[in-house]
């Protein structure tokens, strides 16, 4: 096992395993944690011997979404040093990554930690995990190309209640809607996740990769064209009105 402060690294056979690893934080997203899911990821695009990549997360939590103090620094340019990669890096390896991936959500998932599954190829759930994007809540904008992703998959008016109403939506719910494939209880989530991406590894690497690119290769205009909308708004939403005051009560919270 690999490990970084941030992110653990496994690989049993063909399959390698991306773990996010700041439980105390509930994985949120901070740069260290958006650098090193973004290096992993390049770095099994380009590793012959990885056919799958499963990104899961550590204790109770899938991720939190951004890490909401470092937000709130990067709008006050107090103590904030943005990564190499930052959260539009790792966009850019997810949007380009042309292996199999799968998401094994273990437990809460928030902003990105729900929009992720907009690039994964399929997405298992743990029973008891909840999703959320809570954008409406923090006064900005959509991301990672979720306005334009998510209603491809899980239809317009299921994406307008997910994007719009900052509500939490259950496993039972999101498989309902197609924003899952599978449904598995806790103790059962990384066996049936690890038991489907060994299918897929067992395939040819180049035959798995033509197939993923020929599903991919129409929607990738749409995604450019979708997050340089979602950015224009979140440069314009971010640091003032109802964003500024979530993000006060947020750091001011104990």
């Amino acid at each position: 096992m690999e490990r970084t402060l941030t992110l653990e690294i496994t690989t049993t056979g063909r399959v390698r395993v991306l773990t996010l690893a700041r439980p105390e934080a509930l994985n949120a997203f901070n740069e260290a944690l958006y650098d090193a899911t973004t290096e992993a990821l390049l770095e099994a695009a380009q590793d012959p011997e990885v056919a799958v990549v499963v990104v899961t997360g550590a204790g109770r939590a899938f991720s939190a979404g951004t890490d909401l103090k470092e937000m709130q620094a990067r709008v006050t340019a107090t103590d904030f040093t943005p990564g190499r990669h930052g959260f539009p890096g790792l966009i850019d390896a997810l949007n380009g990554f042309a292996k199999p991936l799968i998401c094994a959500v273990n437990g809460i998932g928030v902003g990105i930690g729900t929009t992720i599954l907009g690039y994964a190829d399929l997405a298992f759930m743990s029973s008891t995990a909840r999703l959320m994007c809570p954008f409406t809540s923090l006064g900005v904008a959509p991301e990672a190309a979720s306005s334009y992703l998510l209603p491809r998959l899980i239809g317009r008016q299921n994406a307008a209640w997910l994007l719009m109403s900052s509500e939490w939506i259950t496993a039972e719910q999101a498989l309902e809607m197609g924003l899952v494939w599978k449904v598995c209880e806790p103790d059962d989530l990384m066996a049936e996740a690890h038991r489907h991406a060994e299918v897929l590894a067992a395939r040819p690497l180049a035959s798995l990769m033509a197939v993923k690119k020929s599903i991919a290769a129409p929607t990738l205009p749409g995604v450019a064209a979708a997050r340089e909308r979602e950015n224009a708004y979140f440069v314009e939403l971010m640091g003032s009105g109802a964003n500024a005051e979530a993000l006060a009560a947020f750091t001011s919270t104990p």
